[in-house]
């Protein structure tokens, strides 16, 4: 049997919105084409020891972060080390946050963040919420990925990281210049809650896929499973937030 290991960092801090509910759509598509997903629960003063072939990091309020922050640092070397390597990381609001460059909380406080992202947050007085609707373009191909956001920080792309995709409804990044996310090599950010990979199980094969041809050669392919419900689900959720939008408009949601 194949197996992947998962480090799945800070749960105990880092799980707003059902965040875990991302590891469990991990372990059951694994299981469903018998590969086992070994998940290892790393926090705060826990070694990180081993071959991890992906990572996880759900969000956080910024008491939370903040105890995340100090700890995080002290691993610094070891867990870009890891990344260098080719693992594959899945980050989601404020563990998304934290792998940038730094965060200025709303109260001033600057967060060194591990600078994974090239990215910067700032918190703002206003928090951005609600259905998100994004566009990705991956391998050539545009899919869309919904989620809920809620989140007061404000993140800003440097030229090293692109966005995960474009906002066609929702604040995303910042609510101003219509990006969602970013991406660095195998690293991805979002600030997609809901939990996400539930909603968009063809993007939980999109993380597998590399860590798995990472470790068993790149002729590996995953088998594909039957999606039909949850691309049923996913176009319902997607007729719902437009018809939200048309009955209300929001000022700061995307339409490109």
């Amino acid at each position: 049997m194949k197996t992947l290991r998962l480090a799945h960092l800070y749960p105990d801090l880092m799980n707003l919105y059902g965040d875990r509910g991302n590891i469990i759509v991990l372990r059951r598509r694994c299981a469903w084409r018998g590969i086992e997903l070994v998940v290892d629960d790393v926090s705060i003063g826990d070694d990180l020891a081993g071959d991890y072939d992906l990572a996880f990091i759900g969000g956080g309020q910024d008491r939370e972060q903040l105890l995340v922050c100090r700890d995080f640092q002290r691993r610094l070397d070891q867990f870009k080390g890891m990344v260098d390597g080719g693992l594959v990381v899945l980050a989601i609001c404020g563990g998304y946050q934290l792998l940038g460059r730094r965060f200025l909380t709303y109260q001033n406080e600057e967060l060194p963040g591990l600078g994974i992202l090239d990215i910067e947050t700032v918190g703002g007085q206003k928090r951005l919420i609600g259905n998100v609707v994004v566009k990705v373009k991956l391998d050539g191909s545009e899919r869309l990925l919904v989620g809920f956001e809620n989140h007061s920080g404000r993140t800003i792309l440097g030229p090293g990281a692109r966005p995960l995709g474009t906002i066609e409804r929702g604040f995303g990044n910042n609510g101003r210049d219509g990006t969602e996310g970013a991406r660095q090599a195998n690293v991805f950010g979002t600030y997609l809650h809901g939990s996400l990979l539930p909603k968009n199980p063809w993007f939980a094969d999109y993380l597998l896929e590399p860590a798995l041809k990472r470790k068993y050669g790149d002729d590996f392919s995953l088998e594909p499973l039957d999606d039909g419900l949850e691309d049923a689900a996913r176009t319902a959720a997607i007729r719902r937030i437009e018809e939200i939008h048309r009955r209300r408009w929001v000022p700061g949601w995307f339409k490109r």
